[in-house]
């Protein structure tokens, strides 16, 4: 079982593609391009992720996405995430619940034989618990516009070619 991270998908915004300068032609392309990729490399049984703006879309079109991809998803919510949320929780009627976290969250995981401390959160924090001894902290909103500081990193799709990223992956760049 993978662990796995990613933010900023924006599901069926067909202004992303322009703003982020993304490699597709139409929302409908940019959403079957990120649900291939993300099937592509997140199992069913895996844990992913995702820091927050899955889509701007209301509960259907969540729902909707959310059937189609691998893994057993948690959300950090965004700041485009309310639409299909309500009250700040949702249970999606797809094939597996989907996990709405607080827009902060510390987990601890076993990466190299070692546990760690990564602190999750959509936006990017100049400090955070433990950083100064050496938890990570994981983050989106930012689409690659921000430099790396101490121990963070952005794990937006615009950042990791439109796939989600691997707890390995992480650990061999925080290394």
């Amino acid at each position: 079982m993978g662990i796995w991270f990613t933010s900023d998908t924006h599901f069926g915004h067909a202004n992303i593609i322009k703003y982020c300068d993304r490699p597709y032609t139409s929302r409908s392309e940019m959403d079957e391009g990120l649900i291939a990729n993300w099937n592509q490399v997140v199992s069913p049984n895996d844990n992913i992720y995702h820091l927050g703006d899955f889509t701007l879309g209301g509960e259907e079109q969540a729902t909707a996405y959310f059937s189609r991809l691998n893994g057993k998803i948690s959300i950090i919510p965004g700041g485009h995430d309310k639409q299909w949320m309500s009250k700040g929780e949702y249970i999606s009627k797809s094939r597996h619940p989907v996990e709405v976290l607080s827009p902060l969250e510390t987990i601890k995981v076993s990466i190299f034989g070692r546990s760690h401390l990564i602190v999750l959160c959509h936006y990017s924090m100049q400090v955070w618990d433990r950083s100064h001894y050496g938890s990570w902290h994981l983050y989106g909103h930012s689409h690659c516009g921000l430099s790396a500081h101490m121990k963070s990193m952005d794990v937006g799709i615009d950042c990791w070619n439109y796939f989600p990223v691997s707890l390995k992956q992480i650990a061999e760049e925080m290394v």
